[in-house]
């Protein structure tokens, strides 16, 4: 694990500490306006349709896909949106899918895993393929970059442009098959919440 990404999660871990250590907020506290900073935030799972945009996107080995065409295949897909200058969503949700390919073991090539860069100008195929060694990305996790049209594109179709890079939200987002609804986590997922998801996933393959 890079320091880069060490000294994020030590600065969760802080924060996990400090809220931890707040007592409960009791409904005589409803009047408190900062009530809700009390409150350890939570990821909020729902059920979504998509349709995946026809875009093209170039891989991190360089050749240019079909945004759809990479996502056809039989395999479970789990997909965000990152970006590699990045420095506090990105570094945990790529950590969270580098611990995800470990947790998987031998079925880690059943899944596809995708990272979609929101940041295409400056996350060239060499950043992406840097950035990934970073994370210790085996074969079924790839990223893509593109041009910003096809990137905000592609962030519209699943409901995650916010605007800028710097208004970007972890959202991780799961499908079984092609034509199967999608799981939407809002939040930072664990990679045993995301397990737990594609264990049923993989069993129907």
């Amino acid at each position: 694990m890079s320091s880069a990404v060490r000294a994020c999660w030590a600065v969760v871990a802080a924060l996990a500490a400090s809220l931890a250590a707040v007592p409960c907020t009791h409904a005589a506290d409803a009047a408190d306006p900062h009530a809700h900073h009390h409150v350890v935030p939570e990821t909020q799972r729902s059920q979504r349709s998509y349709t995946v945009p026809a875009v093209s996107l170039v891989r991190d080995d360089g050749t240019g896909v079909s945004l759809a065409s990479e996502l056809a295949d039989t395999r479970p897909v789990v997909l965000n949106f990152i970006y590699t200058t990045c420095t506090s969503v990105c570094p945990l949700t790529s950590q969270t899918f580098s611990d995800l390919q470990r947790k998987l073991g031998a079925a880690r090539d059943a899944v596809h895993l995708v990272s979609i860069s929101i940041d295409p100008e400056q996350d060239t195929p060499a950043r992406l393929r840097d950035y990934a060694k970073k994370f210790e990305a085996g074969p079924g996790w790839q990223h893509y970059t593109g041009t910003v049209a096809a990137s905000v594109a592609a962030q519209r179709a699943f409901d995650v442009y916010r605007g800028d890079k710097m208004s970007h939200a972890p959202v991780t987002l799961l499908r079984a098959s092609p034509g199967a609804p999608w799981v939407r986590i809002d939040g930072f997922a664990s990679a045993d919440q995301l397990l737990a998801e594609l264990r049923p996933m993989v069993a129907m393959r």
